[in-house]
């Protein structure tokens, strides 16, 4: 894509702080001219690609793989944005010889068996062209090096296509035009702390080197105990259940202090017939149509705290159509959500005291001697074959291992892929970690207990990389790797050993056992959780992990451009190409360039993996440590 500027005022060219405090009285115009380089007509078979240089493809099951682009643009919180205006230009007629390829399927990365049937959807019977629009328009709250910003995606989309005519439309360039105004004075004033730590009280004591640590490297920290927040010690009580509360809570702290960070320190708390949790957790209520799960874990919720109405930050409850249900995605039932994070937050999973006191070790120690340790800068990468499918000619977990290494410049890469022979079972991988790494990512098939791959076009054949049941053997004391873990429920930190006892379910009983839900502890929280040893924090996913199977025409696998495959291998390019450094904003940033990118508020997958990427973790842990000075 070329990006030509026509006129493009003051915000558009100076970083969103620095104008953070410009008065404006009158409306201000963004320009800007739009064109496409390199399109063509690419036959393969029964079907044809469209191909643009720099594009990303719509990706719905059934529906034509067709080329759009993504445009955002950065606003300070308060801006109002009055219009957007958008002018397709030099529109071409064109009859294409075979029809447009349709998109296939997503996979689950749920030990299951894996198949990939590419079928036709409805809008193949249509006389209409698709997408029925030349853009689409999406207006967020979010958060933007530490400040709250509005952001404003734009999507082009330069070709649209008529199934039943065979023809597509096709706009050389478009005309942008934004008009906004400024707001008069900043929205967010407060400056007192930077993280809060929410925790039960009695687990207050035990946080308190973690606070005064955290203080020592300027970090202005306090942690806050729940009694504190239910009970209105610092703010006034509103919400509907404790969740909604804590949010709340989270909400007045940063319009009231100006905190960046929020660390959730708690949970599950046992509970037989009913979950109880140390700290509050939220449930997705999105239907992935997968027969599988209904609803998941979402931390997300809790990160999410504004949406964008009429120019201001309205507090987003993630129940837009008021039935208690949150995050409700199913049939026609559906909340709308904005989605972007307005904090950077992260949860330490702890279910007794003992967890509590090894975090706190942990961090410590790592930040103060990672830092310009040969270890940290090795990668340890995971992977096999995902989806050995006929005519896949990708093994997918090694290649997001590949493009994570990619964004990873100076890191030695060890490779531990079934490809290689240096995957043959959870010895490879625990001989990797006890040497130290300053990354661990792994990308392949789980459930709560255990990680497994394929080794090359052989889906008979699992091979096991790291389960819970083996991280009793980690011995890597004091080198210690932030883990990204791809696989479906990894990071489930729900699970419990008291659904052994729930034998009076049935049928769910053998889900439990099936699934993996009988673990004391997840996989992720497992890992990160382990005393003397495992990772610093692990981030994965809390549901059905979906992914991306083959190529859409453009030479590169789709498991690294869509679904969670993006998301992982984004984390690394956040780290290792735009340098930040502190987890939580690294997590943050991720997820909103998935936001901005693909395409969350009309795709039910890709919603479900932004709200089910958690970070299970301290979210203001400098990675790799603080120097001496």
């Amino acid at each position: 894509m070329k990006l030509q500027v026509v006129c493009v005022m003051l915000l558009l060219v100076s970083p969103v702080v620095g104008i953070l405090n410009v008065p404006e009285e009158s409306g201000r115009a963004a320009v800007e001219n739009l064109s496409y380089d390199n399109f063509s007509v690419e036959e393969d078979g029964a079907y044809a690609t469209i191909a643009l240089e720099g594009c990303t493809y719509m990706h719905r099951e059934g529906f034509p793989m067709l080329p759009y682009y993504t445009k955002t643009y950065t606003f300070p919180a308060g801006t109002k944005i009055q219009d957007v205006t958008v002018i397709p230009q030099g529109v071409t007629h064109l009859t294409l010889s075979r029809k447009i390829a349709p998109a296939p399927p997503a996979v689950p990365l749920n030990m299951q068996p894996v198949s990939v049937e590419v079928k036709e959807g409805p809008v193949y019977h249509q006389n209409e062209f698709y997408p029925q629009e030349w853009y689409t328009l999406r207006t967020g709250m979010g958060i933007s090096n530490g400040e709250r910003v509005v952001f404003v995606t734009v999507h082009l989309y330069p070709v649209r296509y008529n199934a039943v005519k065979n023809e597509a439309v096709y706009a050389h360039d478009f005309d942008v035009e934004l008009n906004y105004r400024l707001p008069t004075r900043p929205l967010f004033t407060g400056d007192a702390y930077d993280l809060i730590i929410i925790a039960p009280d009695g687990w207050k004591d035990a946080l308190a080197p973690l606070q005064q640590h955290k203080e020592s490297h300027g970090i202005r920290t306090l942690v806050v105990g729940l009694s504190e927040i239910y009970g209105g010690t610092y703010f006034s009580v509103q919400g509907r259940d404790d969740a909604e509360k804590v949010k709340y809570f989270i909400k007045d702290a940063i319009e009231q202090w100006g905190i960046t960070y929020v660390m959730l320190v708690g949970g599950r708390n046992g509970g037989l017939f009913n979950q109880k949790w140390w700290v509050p957790v939220r449930y997705a209520h999105l239907d992935d149509r997968s027969g599988w799960e209904k609803s998941f874990l979402s931390d997300l919720y809790f990160s999410d705290v504004y949406k964008y109405e009429d120019g201001q930050p309205v507090f987003d409850d993630w129940d837009s159509n008021g039935n208690d249900v949150f995050a409700e995605w199913s049939g026609f039932k559906r909340d709308t959500l904005d989605l972007f994070p307005d904090v950077y937050i992260g949860r330490l999973a702890c279910r007794n005291k003992w967890e509590v006191n090894t975090m706190v070790d942990k961090i410590i120690t790592y930040e103060t001697t990672a830092h310009g340790a040969d270890w940290f800068k090795r990668m340890v990468v995971v992977g096999g074959d995902s989806a050995p499918y006929e005519d896949d000619p990708y093994y997918e977990g090694e290649e997001e291992n590949k493009a994570a290494l990619g964004y990873m410049e100076g890191f030695e890469p060890v490779r531990i892929w079934t490809s290689l022979g240096t995957l043959t079972g959870p010895e490879d991988v625990i001989a990797a970690v006890n040497e130290g790494c300053g990354f661990l990512f792994f990308d392949g098939h789980g459930n709560p207990m255990n990680w497994a791959t394929h080794p090359p076009h052989d889906e008979g054949t699992w091979i096991d990389g790291l389960g819970v049941r083996d991280m009793s053997q980690l011995s890597n004391d004091g080198m210690y790797p932030v883990c990204v873990v791809g696989g479906c429920h990894n990071a489930q930190f729900n699970v419990s050993v008291l659904n052994l006892l729930k034998i009076w379910e049935g049928s769910r009983w053998y889900d439990y056992l099936y699934r993996g839900e009988t673990a004391y502890e997840c996989w992720a929280w497992r890992l990160a959780s382990k005393s003397g040893g495992g990772s610093i924090a692990t981030l994965g996913y809390t549901g059905l992990d979906w992914f991306g199977a083959g190529d859409d025409g453009d030479g590169i696998p789709d498991c690294i451009q869509y679904l969670s495959g993006f998301m992982n291998v984004h984390f690394f390019e956040e780290y290792g190409v735009h340098g930040t450094d502190m987890l939580g904003a690294v997590h943050a940033n991720t997820i909103t360039k998935y936001i901005q990118t693909l395409k969350p508020y009309t795709e039910f997958l890709d919603a479900k993996t932004v709200e089910e990427f958690v970070l299970l973790g301290d979210p203001s842990l400098k990675i790799g440590g603080y120097g001496t000075s």
